[in-house]
């Protein structure tokens, strides 16, 4: 282990679970009105980081103003996607929604390539590249203290990150639309007897998993820059849901910054092969946290009598 960079790799990494918080939290919204698992959450992010980059590099238009027409075609096919493909498959196997799911994601994925080509891109910047934020720590190594120094772009994602996820959960807590979502996924045929429209908040979900998904997309965006393998983060979303716990908000949140900050230690370590093995940390993390809790560290514990 490289102590001297240890605290350095440790804030880097920590701060990186802030976007994967954003995608995390867009799985936890589909599973929690729905029960059902998107596979395609990581191509939703591709999507709005591209039309981002459409709207504001090649139309010309202001960096925010992409940002927000591309949330709402993001929040648009979010709906169309629930109405045209999840909605034909009520009533059916649990198993056979999740695997539409998954042909939607490769489905989305050839979209992708079919409008914007396979390259590599400059994704415009929201933050100054210069200046990074110092930071003194306490640690001393060879007597002098060790300083960490932080980018601001990887800075602000964080931030903006943390109060998306902030906003969501006080959504599902004070507002009627939150409560209701609440309500159906505890139980649909109890919430739609209750006088509750199901369908809406269906459509509802999967527009607020398209929003957020665009948003994580565009904060990884600006620090990693844009390709067609944007949506492989959501590999380490997947982790961070499931050891937070599927149906729990603040779990995705907990969740994404302990995957953030195994893979930061990981980067530091002097070994080759456990240096190497940063893609694959956040799964030993969920197998070594699974053991103890099955459902997660935030998840809840369901019993079913037979």
């Amino acid at each position: 282990m490289n102590w001297q960079l240890l605290p350095q790799f440790a804030v880097t990494g920590i701060l990186s679970g802030g976007p994967i918080a954003l995608i995390a939290l867009g799985l936890v919204l589909i599973f929690k009105s729905s029960y059902i698992f998107n596979f395609a959450q990581g191509q939703f992010l591709l999507l709005g980081a591209l039309i981002t980059w459409w709207f504001s590099v090649e139309q010309g238009l202001p960096l925010y103003t992409a940002i927000a027409l591309a949330l709402v075609l993001s929040a648009l096919l979010g709906i169309v996607v629930e109405r045209l493909a999840l909605r034909p498959m009520t009533g059916q196997p649990l198993l056979s929604i999740i695997l539409m799911t998954l042909g939607l994601s490769q489905a989305l994925q050839g979209l992708a390539l079919l409008l914007f080509g396979g390259s590599q891109r400059n994704f415009p910047q929201m933050f100054s590249a210069a200046d990074p934020y110092k930071i003194t720590t306490p640690f001393i190594f060879n007597d002098k203290p060790i300083i960490v120094i932080l980018k601001q772009n990887l800075v602000w994602s964080f931030v903006i990150a943390i109060l998306g996820v902030i906003l969501i959960g006080a959504f599902f807590q004070y507002t009627r639309t939150g409560l209701a979502m609440r309500a159906t996924s505890e139980d649909h045929e109890l919430a739609q007897s209750t006088g509750l429209r199901i369908r809406r908040i269906f459509g509802i979900s999967w527009a607020m998993a398209g929003l957020v998904a665009t948003a994580g997309g565009v904060l990884l965006a600006t620090s990693s820059g844009l390709d067609l393998s944007l949506w492989l983060v959501v590999l380490s979303a997947f982790p961070a849901v499931l050891l937070g716990g599927l149906d729990s908000i603040p779990g995705a949140l907990v969740g994404s910054l302990i995957i953030g900050l195994a893979q930061g230690l990981t980067r530091v370590s002097t070994v080759p092969m456990v240096r190497n093995s940063a893609e694959i940390m956040p799964y030993l993390v969920l197998l070594l946290v699974l053991i103890v809790r099955p459902e997660g560290l935030f998840g809840q514990k369901r019993i079913e009598r037979v």
